[in-house]
């Protein structure tokens, strides 16, 4: 069973596409080399009003960004890929997850990251925006029936989650705005890239089906 439906495969390209520009514009530009880029001045005060309104709530949302409740989550989605026997599933959020997390901590953080003196990408927008995007790929071809109606709040209810995620360690000052943003654009980017390239690498190796035998006579 595809991961992509054909009807969503351009859109998909599409807003990959648009997570690796977000990922560079966010890097190069916004950022500004260590300097506050427009999006952290113009943005980043109106989410630090927040810690005297709603303190608890910002010191309880980070924490679904951590690495046990983000193992837990993802191991989670794999089993009930495993008890519905959707493998490819199962496999994306097993790669797609951990590869995200990899991606920002250890190849982004210390390269992009150091370069412009920031704490960039952001790891609990990215892992968190990972499980969300692997969440939404599982619900965009279920193996049941499923309403649409109820998959778009599913899908709505976990993207809301995961930039309250984000948003919280802005208004923490653990994060600037643009280290949210692109680690948003990561965690999103690797789990499409993922679910692509693990459709094309099933069509690929799907046999060809036998040709019916030639008529009699």
């Amino acid at each position: 069973m595809q991961l992509v439906p054909g009807s969503l495969r351009r859109p998909a390209i599409a807003l990959l596409a648009a997570c690796v520009a977000l990922m560079a514009v966010t890097g190069v530009r916004f950022a500004g080399y260590g300097l506050p880029g427009w999006l952290d001045t113009t943005f980043g005060p109106r989410f630090w009003a927040l810690q005297g309104r709603i303190p608890v709530l910002l010191d309880w949302l980070p924490r679904f960004g951590e690495l046990k409740p983000v193992t837990v989550m993802t191991f989670t989605l794999i089993l009930a890929c495993a008890v519905t026997r959707r493998w490819r599933g199962a496999v994306l959020t097993a790669l797609a997850v951990p590869v995200a997390i990899g991606l920002t901590v250890y190849v982004l953080k210390p390269t992009v990251g150091e370069a412009i003196g920031q704490a960039f990408p952001s790891g609990h927008a990215t892992s968190s925006f990972a499980l969300a995007a692997c969440f939404a790929v599982l619900l965009a071809n279920p193996p049941r029936r499923v309403p649409a109606r109820v998959r778009l709040l599913l899908v709505f209810v976990a993207f809301l989650l995961a930039a309250a995620v984000a948003a919280a360690m802005v208004a923490n000052q653990a994060h600037t705005l643009t280290d949210a943003v692109a680690g948003a654009a990561v965690g999103t980017g690797v789990v499409l890239a993922c679910a692509l390239t693990l459709d094309a690498l099933g069509t690929l190796l799907r046999p060809e089906p036998a040709a019916p035998p030639p008529p009699a006579g």
